[in-house]
């Protein structure tokens, strides 16, 4: 999530240079490469089997497909307000999604623990002044690609591919990739705009984003989607906002207000209670002084 956080800040140089889907899909591409690389040296390589091939493509779909193209369209046509509150529902959505879907039973504390997150996403995106703008079709796109991630969590614990998810990963990133930079040609159709990333700034930035924050980030991101699952992992995704903010802090120069603090306390709260930390500490202190 730290990683994650400080990668908005990156983005948001990035995409006053190159356009976004261009940039999303090379960016994307570049991981993706750089994931199946780290395998290879860690001994995890392999070429998926045929029905394999079949799991990762589901995924990819909702995972890298339309995730990112949804969120590369929506952050162009809607405010850094809207987006941040509807992308701070990815917890709640992916917690309904695990409910219904893998019939997951989730104690009332925990799902209070999602929604005081939920606030205090909320409070942290208004804190700046700047207030929900109006409706807009940005907003919808946004939402679909909240939805497809958090599907695609569901689908990486209920699939349960037969190789590591850091293999998983790799192959994903490059296949979205391709549909990505497919949809840029078709919506941007300026490839060669991407020739700006070799200035050394600008490509030490767009490397960061690639290699460190998509790369590294989503390998260890799936690997605890499943080997803890969905819900436990979604909760931290509260925590992109924390790290954001304080990139935006050291990178960007931008100030924090009183409601940012209030905000960033309650994301805190929400993910110790939501992540099950202080379920497990009430359940063995009961436990002791039962015994």
């Amino acid at each position: 999530m730290l990683i994650w956080g400080f990668n908005l800040s990156a983005l948001a140089v990035l995409v006053k240079n190159v356009q976004p889907i261009t940039l999303t899909s090379f960016r994307i591409f570049i991981a993706g490469i750089s994931v199946l690389i780290i395998t290879k040296i860690m001994g995890l390589f392999r070429f998926p089997t045929k029905n394999e091939w079949k799991t990762i493509a589901i995924i990819t779909i909702f995972n890298v497909a339309m995730h990112h193209t949804f969120l590369a369209i929506g952050l162009t046509k809607t405010s850094g307000a809207n987006a941040s509150i509807i992308l701070g529902g990815a917890p709640l959505v992916t917690m309904l999604f695990a409910i219904l879907l893998l019939r997951q039973h989730i104690s009332k504390l925990r799902m209070l623990g999602f929604f005081i997150g939920f606030i205090g996403i909320v409070i942290t995106s208004l804190a700046s002044g700047d207030g929900i703008s109006s409706f807009s079709s940005g907003d919808i796109f946004i939402f679909l690609s909240m939805a497809m991630q958090a599907f695609s969590f569901i689908l990486i614990s209920k699939l349960n591919p037969t190789f590591d998810p850091r293999l998983l990963t790799g192959y994903m990133l490059v296949v979205g990739a391709v549909f990505i930079f497919t949809v840029s040609f078709f919506i941007e159709r300026d490839v060669g705009q991407i020739t700006k990333l070799l200035e050394p700034k600008l490509g030490s930035i767009f490397l960061f984003s690639a290699i460190i924050a998509t790369a590294f980030g989503h390998m260890v991101y799936n690997y605890a989607v499943k080997h803890v699952g969905p819900t436990e992992t979604a909760i931290f995704v509260n925590l992109n906002t924390f790290f954001a903010l304080v990139g935006t802090v050291l990178f960007l120069g931008e100030t924090l207000y009183k409601g940012h603090y209030i905000g960033l306390a309650l994301i805190v709260i929400g993910v110790f209670v939501g992540s099950g930390t202080v379920d497990y500490v009430w359940k063995r202190r009961r436990g002791k002084r039962a015994y």
